[in-house]
């Protein structure tokens, strides 16, 4: 699996019905501690079907793309794939990667704001013909280099994000929209639709309100110069079932109004981390410990031990699986997996990656037990921008990855006749089996 060493595996072991998630965890643990390996990611790919059967049950029509950038495992896309779900590429790796795997193109956007010259073309090559645009050199350019190409008009939104911010970074002004619909016609461009794209953080609840109206103008543009438009990609998505519903609750009377079912416009979506986030989690283990002085003041739920602090650097951090991490802070302390008296004393502790950069900061500080070289973290929920290429900054190797499924989720999928034979194949190992304080392999 490219990306990964060669433990990382794209077989979906099957987890029988005695044992849990966290078994499967405990057992490469303790497999990794016997064989000295590197850090790993544990799966549970039957959370990305209950996310899709989730999405289905809320989201009725509205068909998802799922963002590669957030996780390209391979077992993901394969699942993914077997679920019917498009794919949204941003880069040439990415759309060889689905064509590779059989998909039909048709399934596929890209989606990059800034496309190379080459990868256009390499689009084109590989009959990925739908992609966004928002300005006009980026239209010219597609033209040239992309002659079967259609086109989503990528519109500006104007929700306010948490910070404060517009989102006015990428998309078209409505007013320039009708100057990109002529040099469409002026290039002989086939524009199909309308893409725009609400910031998660965005706290205006008139943000969808908003973008919708736009949309719905530049259908109407498109129309008086002859375009026929078939699709309306409302964006990203990412969180749990309470935010799908209130997304539903705060489109669905508006997409009947604007565009209902009985126009033939095709809704899309593109979740990426609502796939996978909660589906993963990282094993890290401390190959480092020092002993500062304590800051006086900490804040958490339990009073930290003021006597001594300690700083651990891990096999793992943000020019790896942490990566970002270099974007948002994660202060929420990790699962200790080794044993300890809940009445133990708690330092103030930060943890480090092992290029001990200014900038490796995993966690900048929370309170743990004190802990030792050799002893092993858990992080929860950690699905996406994970799965990326490991930096040159630092030597050592890429998390393996194991991938598993519980009998009674393999089961839905069977049922469901979501089964493809990519994902039948990627089965041919042996489940998992309770034995003990460890798990062992059986056919």
């Amino acid at each position: 699996m490219k990306g990964f060493n060669e433990d990382a595996d794209y077989s979906i072991g099957l987890l029988d019905d005695t044992a849990t998630p966290k078994d499967v965890i405990n057992n490469y643990i303790y497999e990794h501690t016997l064989a000295g390996k590197n850090a790993f990611f544990v799966a549970d790919l039957g959370k990305v079907v209950k996310k899709h059967i989730e999405w289905q049950n809320t989201m009725g029509h509205i068909k998802t793309f799922y963002t590669m950038k957030c996780n390209s495992s391979p077992a993901v896309l394969e699942i993914l794939s077997a679920l019917g779900v498009g794919f949204v590429c941003a880069n040439k790796n990415e759309m060889t990667m689905v064509y590779d795997m059989g998909i039909c193109m048709d399934n596929v956007i890209y989606t990059s704001p800034c496309k190379q010259v080459a990868q256009i073309k390499h689009a084109a090559k590989l009959g990925v013909n739908i992609m966004t645009c928002d300005n006009e050199t980026e239209l010219r350019k597609i033209a040239r280099n992309h002659p079967n190409a259609r086109l989503l008009l990528h519109i500006a939104t104007e929700g306010i994000s948490g910070d404060g911010e517009l989102n006015m970074v990428f998309g078209s002004t409505l007013k320039n929209c009708r100057h990109l619909l002529e040099c469409a016609k002026e290039c002989s461009v086939q524009v199909i639709g309308v893409k725009f794209h609400v910031l998660s953080s965005s706290r205006d609840p008139q943000a969808y309100t908003h973008a919708l109206s736009d949309a719905r103008c530049v259908f109407d543009m498109a129309a008086e110069f002859g375009f026929k438009m078939s699709v309306l990609d409302i964006g990203g998505l990412s969180g749990n079932e309470l935010q799908l519903e209130e997304l539903y609750h705060a489109v669905s009377p508006l997409l009947g109004a604007y565009f209902p079912q009985e126009s033939g416009i095709r809704v899309i979506a593109e979740p990426g981390s609502y796939y996978v986030s909660l589906a993963f989690t990282l094993a890290v283990n401390i190959i480092a410990k020092k002993m500062v002085e304590p800051e006086q003041h900490l804040s958490g739920g339990k009073q930290a031990n003021t006597n001594s602090a300690f700083i651990y650097c891990l096999n793992d951090g943000v020019y790896g699986s942490f990566a970002s991490k270099l974007s948002e802070s994660l202060n929420t302390a990790p699962t200790v997996h080794k044993k300890y008296n809940e009445d133990e004393p708690l330092y103030a502790s930060s943890l480090l990656g092992p290029s001990y950069d200014e900038l490796d900061i995993i966690v900048d500080r929370c309170l743990l037990p004190e802990l030792n070289v050799g002893d092993w973290l858990v992080f929860e929920n950690m699905g996406s921008g994970t799965m990326n290429e490991p930096s040159a900054f630092t030597d050592f190797e890429r998390p393996s990855l194991y991938n598993f499924m519980s009998f009674s989720d393999w089961y839905d999928i069977q049922d469901a006749g979501l089964v493809s034979d990519t994902l039948m194949r990627s089965l041919c190992v042996p489940c998992f089996q309770f034995g003990g304080d460890h798990f062992s392999t059986a056919a």
